[in-house]
């Protein structure tokens, strides 16, 4: 008979299994990198079980999303410098299942489907078939959501609300203009920016238009067509999801603020100017980078389970796969998120 309060359940234990000594599987699969370079860089390899430490939960991965870092940083750019050794496990997100809890009276108990961030590349990533995780960035993932759905979730939900939330904290009257607003963390921006009363203004393709105005879009303008500084004015913010990195996108945006404006820009790394630019104009002006926080994490499921808040994946891969989820990526128009299905059945 099981007790109430049960940490490791020899039943769901990956290390459990029957072995000579009891010793049970020591490796698992994972999408890999044995060194910096083009997609093809990208491989599965059968890599070390992490091991559970001191406050952290070991999880069966479900399903990993694919965001801008992870291919900057399979590049060479992102946040490579950081990678101690190789193989090195990409990605941040994930969904999944506890199979190792962080102690017997721990709220998040083996069995319990969950999701949230790692913080790769301090350690190892999300595309695997196991993580160990620090308990304070994951949160029991929203019961709307498949496993599919909510590993798309955390990264670009978090980034967005950060950036819309916390620091250009959106409200009713407020005009706020958002680039990419069809993509991974575009799309959950405008969700929250008009969830909480902002006039929202996206700029996408037109074949995102219609969506977007579901989504809480008052306005979109289509980029293919139109330049927005051309048509946008006054606005009291702006969600730089681009920067310079395409057509000066982040420059052309202080043309349309109110003086004293902001913009919160997500790191592009194309413009190292952004401040002083926005200085000289009477601007305010930030960076803005995630933190795997899963009481925030939190939140953003209540407003998913209320049905207040959606994700869209656009794209799922298997994990053998991933290096072609990251062709997908760099080939940009993405609607929503793009996610990689880790276990073969989700």
């Amino acid at each position: 008979m099981t007790q109430q309060l049960t940490g490791v359940s020899q039943m769901t234990d990956p290390r459990a299994e029957s072995t000579p000594g009891g010793a049970g599987p020591t490796t698992m699969r994972a999408a890999v990198i044995d060194e910096t370079g083009c997609p093809d860089v990208l491989h599965v390899s059968e890599v070390a079980l992490p091991l559970r430490i001191n406050a952290e939960v070991l999880v069966k991965v479900a399903a990993a999303g694919v965001n801008p870092i992870d291919v900057k940083t399979r590049a060479g750019r992102g946040v490579s410098a950081a990678i101690a050794s190789y193989p090195y496990i990409l990605g941040q997100d994930f969904s999944g299942t506890v199979v190792e809890s962080a102690y017997e009276g721990h709220p998040l108990k083996v069995g319990d489907e969950v999701y949230g961030m790692l913080s790769a590349p301090r350690g190892q990533g999300s595309y695997a078939e196991y993580a160990a995780v620090p308990a304070l960035q994951l949160c029991k993932k929203p019961g709307r959501l498949s496993l599919i759905e909510a590993a798309g979730v955390p990264l670009a939900a978090l980034t967005a609300w950060g950036m819309v939330v916390d620091v250009a904290k959106a409200h009713e009257g407020q005009r706020i203009l958002i680039h990419a607003g069809a993509g991974g963390v575009g799309h959950f921006a405008v969700q929250f920016a008009a969830y909480f009363g902002a006039y929202v203004i996206a700029t996408s393709s037109s074949r995102n238009a219609s969506w977007l105005r579901e989504l809480g879009a008052a306005e979109v303008i289509d980029y293919t067509s139109t330049r927005f500084e051309d048509v946008v004015s006054r606005v009291d913010v702006v969600i730089d999801l681009i920067g310079n990195v395409h057509d000066e996108t982040g420059t052309r945006s202080l043309q349309t603020l109110r003086p004293g404006g902001l913009i919160v820009n997500a790191p592009t790394g194309s413009w190292p100017t952004l401040v002083d630019d926005a200085a000289a104009l009477g601007l305010r002006a930030t960076t803005y980078k995630v933190s795997p926080d899963a009481s925030t994490l939190t939140i953003i499921t209540r407003l998913i389970n209320s049905g207040d808040i959606h994700v869209h994946i656009d794209e799922v891969f298997e994990l053998a796969d991933a290096a072609e989820s990251h062709r997908r990526l760099e080939q940009g128009h993405t609607r929503g998120k793009l996610v990689i299905a880790v276990a073969e059945q989700v």
